[in-house]
């Protein structure tokens, strides 16, 4: 009789020469017949008959015992045939079976690196990419908002750049020419404000503000150019300097310059008396310099070559300007567009310092300063945009086209979003929070009115199972029932209900109370008992379930313990609990 063979999957990282032979030789799957399901993932075998108490070799031995000094650790590579679909190579060691983790990665869906620490090389073995950010003791609407302090909207890829106009993220999701998405406008000033909490205060040096008396420190490109230091008409305690040169931008400019630091985040109050501009002039790593020039114009951002134009308004002109920009932010997106342009394949990032700012065309500037952050500059942008471009509805419409099913159930142009409605009403309420401003508290009571028109009339009510109350993130009809967007309005609708008062606050507790009721009936129908389910279109159109990636899966954690803080039902925090463990490979009982 043959020996019989274990058939346990193991992965066998040693160091040393054998273990990069087997990194070498294993680095590729030979997978023969590999069907689609595969690649896109699909899981199709139970983990859960594991033998946590099979002996697993020490370090530099193998299976069978034999120590890197008593001369090449050997294997027989043999053949394994998986589900008789395809075969790949595995290897053979006295009665274990090993198999390359390229293939157990991506049949299993887990996820593993070589780390180095102690003196040793270790293989770490993760089910789960993403990561649970417990919530504080307590939750306030004028508090950090859930994890949000962790979030960098103007990184993601999703950003084309962030608006010289409105001080906005444009996004490209959707529509790669971009546009205005009120969600990720909404996410972008709650990171900053969540961010404004809980970090130190930002390093800050000022330039120039008018009041030392000096301008030597400013450097003029020819005799025409002029600068000057005035009172301020509003305000004769306030100085203001006053530059005037040709608007050209082959001048150099009226220049101020920087000394060597990292603060990246530019801040000045500047107005036009005709056309002008403002440049920051950057220097990369390999002594290459970089402009980066704010000028008045509508065009959301260009570039030519070494010269990058973002457009502050054509309008602007005869006016105070409160220009923030985070520079390198400015300048990646920058140097993005370039390789869009030439269609080269993934950018290369190339570090830069400012090491000047120059103004150009006549008029006056006050409070240039460069910070390491300008987290509630950013905050109220995203703020005062919503207040300035909600509709007569209530709402922010999203002008792109979304596609849930290509042709079959589509969102035309002018859709809401009740997420969207819900963290703009976030947003809106520690706005008010700080400021004690109406305008925004009511902004936020306006944005109420969408939650009670029906999806199929264009807003964002849907009715599950003709009784339960759910507010969609994707509007469409039939619903599709997105589970964290739904949660994102919840609380939107707690915030404000706890901040405002009279009928506003009995507004938005009815709302509330109603998406709860609903929350509480249908949550754990997104349990699919080894992660969550996204949405129900499984139930609601009959198709597929859409299972939620594991970045997604902790949102609706986080998102649970939030509401464990402000409801005092235990199904928030035992859920919770129970999909933390399917982080960790965790797989709920079976029959």
């Amino acid at each position: 009789m043959a020996p019989r063979v274990s058939l346990k999957l193991v992965v066998l990282m040693m160091v040393g020469t054998p273990f990069l032979i087997t990194m070498y030789h294993w680095g590729q799957c030979d997978l023969n017949r590999l069907d689609d399901n595969f690649r896109d993932g699909q899981y199709r075998g139970p983990v859960d008959k594991f033998d946590s108490s099979a002996r697993i070799p020490h370090r530099d031995v193998n299976a069978i015992g034999q120590t890197a000094e008593e001369g090449p650790l050997t294997y027989k590579e043999i053949e394994c045939v998986v589900n008789g679909d395809y075969s790949i190579k595995g290897r053979l060691e006295d009665k274990e079976v090993y198999l390359p983790f390229t293939f157990v990665q991506r049949y299993f869906e887990v996820y593993g690196s070589i780390n180095s620490y102690d003196g040793y090389d270790r293989f770490e073995l993760q089910h789960s990419y993403s990561q649970i950010h417990p919530p504080r003791d307590s939750y306030s609407p004028d508090g950090v908002f859930m994890s949000f302090e962790f979030y960098n909207v103007e990184d993601r890829g999703r950003v084309k750049c962030i608006s010289g106009i409105e001080g906005v993220p444009v996004s490209v999701q959707w529509n790669r020419n971009g546009h205005f998405y009120p969600i990720q406008i909404a996410q972008y000033g709650l990171s900053h404000y969540s961010k404004q909490l809980m970090e130190p205060s930002p390093q800050r040096v000022v330039l120039e503000d008018g009041e030392g008396g000096d301008l030597n420190t400013w450097l003029l490109p020819d005799r025409r150019s002029q600068i000057a230091i005035k009172t301020d008409r509003t305000n004769e305690e306030n100085n203001l300097i006053e530059f005037d040169t040709p608007d050209l931008l082959k001048n150099p400019g009226i220049t101020i310059s920087v000394e060597d630091h990292n603060l990246s985040t530019l801040s000045i109050d500047v107005k036009f008396i005709n056309n002008g501009s403002v440049t920051v002039l950057l220097r990369t790593n390999e002594g290459n310099l970089f402009r980066i020039h704010y000028v008045l114009s509508n065009t959301t951002m260009t570039l030519e070559d070494r010269d990058l134009y973002y457009g502050i308004g054509s309008s602007k002109k005869g006016k105070w300007i409160h220009l923030t920009r985070k520079v390198l932010i400015d300048y990646d997106k920058g140097q993005i567009l370039k390789l869009a342009k030439s269609k080269r394949g993934k950018v290369k990032l190339t570090p830069a310092k400012i090491v000047a700012v120059c103004f150009r065309g006549h008029g006056f500037v006050d409070n240039i300063t460069l910070s390491s952050e300008a987290h509630m500059d950013h905050f109220f942008d995203a703020a005062n945009y919503l207040v300035n471009y909600q509709d007569s509805r209530g709402g922010w419409p999203i002008q792109v086209t979304r596609k849930i099913i290509p042709g079959k159930l589509e969102l035309k142009p002018g859709w809401y979003s009740a997420m969207g409605q819900g963290q703009a009403i976030s947003l809106l309420v520690r706005a008010y929070s700080v400021t004690k401003d109406s305008k925004y508290l009511q902004s936020a009571a306006k944005a109420l009115a969408i939650f009670e028109i029906p999806s199929s009339e264009g807003g964002v009510l849907q009715k599950f199972a003709n009784t339960y109350d759910w507010y969609e993130e994707y509007p469409t009809t039939p619903g599709t029932f997105v589970l964290n967007g739904f949660i994102y309005s919840l609380i939107g609708l707690y915030d404000l209900k706890v901040v405002s008062s009279g009928q506003t606050a009995a507004h938005a507790a009815k709302l509330y109370n109603a998406g709860m009721q609903t929350l509480k009936n249908m949550l754990l129908m997104y349990d699919s008992g080894t992660g969550t389910f996204y949405d129900l279109k499984h139930i609601s159109l009959g198709v597929a379930p859409n299972r939620a990636r594991w970045d997604y899966h902790t949102v609706h954690i986080n998102q649970l313990l939030l509401l464990s803080l402000i409801d005092e039902d235990p199904m928030f925090q035992t859920t919770a609990q129970r999909w933390m463990g399917y982080l960790k490979g965790k797989l709920s009982p079976h029959n």
